[in-house]
């Protein structure tokens, strides 16, 4: 593919027309310049000569079997490798088959945002252009999506290196040349490119593209998964050199609100502060009981202009990601721990919200404005839950004074208490979904692995962002502003027939026909939240919702029960936000840096690329967090503990345990020595000769066999007995067999009993593989 240059005057050209023609055009074959040109007879014969001098003085090179360039020139669009990174993260690619003299181009993202992030060794198509600093590829697609790359370990032997995968799926063990593997050692974690060839007999060969640590490194799961997910890391010298001409925010253009007592309430670990909140009784008496409640949000917009440097990183990374060990932040730390940080007693640049609500919670009305604040204190969620349950409740003020506690925690306590009226009448889903973390010690290994804390500060903090959130969707619809909407749609009637199925199974009734709503999977989890099958009922519902996404299109949220809800509250890690932001900014006329016609224009494409990269960042942290759990088990092989079956499938169990929420398999062929057949309706793992089961949700004991932390997998084995036959028990519906200790039988033997599986039944992975997560 070449561009057409204008066309040239007729007749043979001089060498410096020729060598201009050539850089207009990109590259060109000698009948493509004879055309131009209008060359005949004895001039095509001189051009020719033309060509061949030039290319031995190296003005020209070569490009392909006909065709030529100017020297050092990279053609429009064309087919390249991605072959090194730099130390600030940027990635180099290679024009295939460029010859020698081609140069590496800088890569760029594709402008519409749609591509996932390259890694070394991807094969993209791009378009090449001269920038100020040399040549530059924009990407246009992904054409092998690193299907040819291996991230894996070095296992090294006296005959031979081999690079072992680090995803427990993958299966391409790669053998290493001699030639490469002398600086090489046992352990060293790698990337590696499948080397093309005939790979039927035998493992494939591999080539060494990067070397990116060690296996024995406490970090390992975090570095490991940001290569596996293709995150981008660090930022470039252009993006650190903006960040850091940011100056200090002033009153220009925003309204004083350093006067109102902002406080913020995070993790006990957080940095980076985006929120802070206040509450005050209404003054106005046609709203008595009534409360006003501000929501601060740091001014990202103000620093991160549409289309700089900082907004084209920002855009590729779509978010920021959080591992037990670090962060691979959005925006550079001189800005999300800095300036855009509400730090206490300094002066920040805000976006707030000023919200009404009456006695019943119910919100009457609302306003934005761009402002100037100042945070009076920096609380955690256990300080402030702490303070407010008194030491009648176990708690105490510790160092929160009681100025803070009589004018901030008090009326923001009363003034949630008066909103969960309008949160228990909306009926928002009430799921829950336990979380651990993982605590580092010192040296930067696992200290401990624990559950995460839900505390009423928790949820005062999240019910005012949900209130922020909703207004900003509903004043962007009345400005007439496009924006990017936080939807989550209704569960599939699919999704419904399986949950029905399964509560007829533990004698629950559910009309398949009923439309699903959310009060109605409240009453399901009301009803058996005291009962034996709470746990399961919880995670099969939780399982039946999809997952929430960002588009242009509303329609609705249906896990809040809410008509329309954006991402307004954490710019400094979503790009969403920071979209929503400038949606604001210019919807209300509150500045020149608001959403621009192009990234109006853009809003679908964003959508689908902060989507994808949500996705992206959720796989490499639940990734870490399974290798990190693994290492932490390591060292209790063959221990016992207790858990419960989450997921049942025709090759075996997922049980997690109960004091870590690992997930481990108890494979099928280690269940005994009957058949074992998965029964996708009941989620059941039936005995074909003795109906014996083990099913979704039952509490066991198992055995701890293998934990690998370079892949995050578990290994188990059943101690628990199954249950027996249950003769109450529907008739069950097959789906594939699983194998039991005796292996198949042999042919011409005689079927064990029991009914057999219908033909081209339909297999089913039953409820395995959905993750909790509380991104709303």
């Amino acid at each position: 593919m070449t561009k057409t240059p204008k066309r040239p005057a007729a007749g043979l050209p001089d060498k410096d027309t020729l060598i201009a023609f050539l850089r207009e055009a990109g590259e060109a074959q000698k009948a493509d310049i004879a055309r131009a040109f209008g060359l005949k007879g004895v001039e095509r014969r001189q051009m020719r000569e033309m060509l061949k001098t030039l290319e031995a003085e190296g003005a020209l090179g070569k490009r392909g079997r006909k065709g030529f360039s100017e020297a050092g020139a990279l053609p429009p669009v064309g087919v390249a490798d991605v072959v090194d990174r730099d130390a600030d993260g940027e990635l180099y690619v290679e024009l295939v088959k460029g010859g020698e003299d081609a140069p590496r181009a800088l890569l760029l993202p594709d402008r519409e945002g749609k591509s996932p992030a390259p890694g070394v060794g991807d094969r993209l198509l791009v378009k090449f252009a001269r920038g100020a600093e040399g040549w530059e590829a924009r990407l246009v697609k992904r054409l092998d999506a690193g299907t040819n790359r291996v991230l894996g370990v070095i296992r090294k032997s006296a005959r031979e290196t081999r690079v072992e995968p680090v995803d427990k799926r993958s299966k391409d063990v790669l053998l290493i040349p001699s030639a490469q593997a002398g600086d090489l050692r046992d352990g060293d974690l790698v990337l590696a490119s499948i080397e093309k060839g005939d790979h039927r007999y035998g493992p494939k060969r591999g080539k060494i593209l990067e070397r990116i640590g060690r296996e024995d490194d406490p970090r390992a799961a975090s570095i490991i998964a940001i290569h596996a997910h293709g995150l981008p890391t660090g930022f470039s010298e252009q993006v650190e050199r903006e960040a850091e001409d940011q100056a200090l925010p002033t009153l220009k253009g925003r309204e004083d609100l350093r006067e109102i007592p902002f406080i913020t309430i995070d993790p006990a670990d957080a940095r980076d502060h985006d929120d802070a909140v206040y509450a005050q009784r209404d003054e106005d008496p046609k709203n008595e009981g009534g409360w006003v409640v501000w929501v601060a949000i740091a001014d990202v917009a103000a620093y991160v202009r549409p289309n700089s440097a900082l907004d084209r990183e920002a855009r590729d990374k779509g978010n920021s990601t959080y591992f037990p060990d670090r962060v691979e932040p959005m925006l550079p730390e001189v800005l999300s721990n800095g300036l855009c940080s509400l730090k206490q007693g300094e002066n920040r640049a805000c976006l707030a919200v000023r919200m009404i609500f009456d006695k019943d919670g119910r919100k009457t009305g609302h306003k934005f404005l761009r402002g100037l604040m100042r945070s009076h204190a920096k609380l955690s969620y256990e300080q402030a839950q702490s303070a407010i349950d008194g030491p009648e409740k176990g708690g105490g003020q510790d160092d929160v004074t009681g100025p803070i506690m009589d004018a901030i925690l008090y009326p923001l306590w009363n003034a949630y208490s008066t909103m969960l009226k309008g949160r228990e009448r909306r009926s928002p889903l009430a799921i829950e979904s336990p979380e651990r973390k993982v605590l580092m010690d010192p040296g930067g290994g696992i200290g401990a692995i624990e559950p995460r804390k839900s505390l009423e500060a928790h949820r005062l903090i999240e019910e005012m962002m949900i209130q922020a959130n909703v207004c900003a969707a509903e004043t962007l619809e009345k400005a007439r502003t496009p924006l990017i909407y936080r939807v989550h749609e209704a569960p599939s009637q699919e999704k419904i027939f399986n949950l029905a199925d399964f509560l007829h199974t533990i004698a629950m009734p559910w009309n398949k026909g009923e439309t699903p709503n959310t009060r109605r999977f409240n009453k399901l989890l009301d009803e058996t939240r005291d009962g034996p099958h709470a746990e399961v009922v919880n995670e099969v519902v939780l399982r039946t919702q999809m997952q929430a996404i960002y588009s242009p299109e509303n329609v609705g949220h249906f896990g809040l029960h809410l008509e329309r809800y954006a991402h307004f509250t954490s710019p400094i890690r979503r790009y969403s936000d920071l979209i929503v932001h400038r949606g604001l900014i210019r919807g209300l006329n509150l500045g020149s840096d608001g959403l621009t016609d192009r990234e109006i224009a853009e809003l679908a494409a964003i959508a689908e690329q902060v989507t994808t990269t949500e996705r992206r960042s959720m796989a490499a942290e639940r990734d870490a967090m399974d290798r990190y759990i693994a290492a932490f088990l390591e060292d209790h092989v063959g221990a016992t503990f207790a858990g419960r079956i989450t997921g049942v499938t025709r090759f075996g169990l997922f049980v997690r345990l109960d004091e870590t929420g690992a997930d481990g398999l108890v494979p099928v062929s280690t269940l005994g020595s009957e058949y074992f057949t998965h029964d996708d309706r009941a989620h059941a793992l039936v005995g074909e000769r003795t109906g014996k089961r083990f099913t979704l949700g039952r509490r066991v004991e198992v055995k701890l066999m293998e934990a690998t932390p370079v892949t995050g997998g578990l290994v188990l084995e059943m101690i628990s007995e199954p249950d027996p036959r249950d003769p109450n028990a529907p008739a069950p519906r097959y789906g594939i067999r699983g194998r039991g200790g005796d292996g198949p039988p042999k042919r011409g033997a005689k079927r064990p009993g029991g009914p057999k599986p219908p033909k081209g039944g339909r297999p089913s992975g039953g409820l395995k593989g959905v993750r909790k997560g509380k991104r709303r």
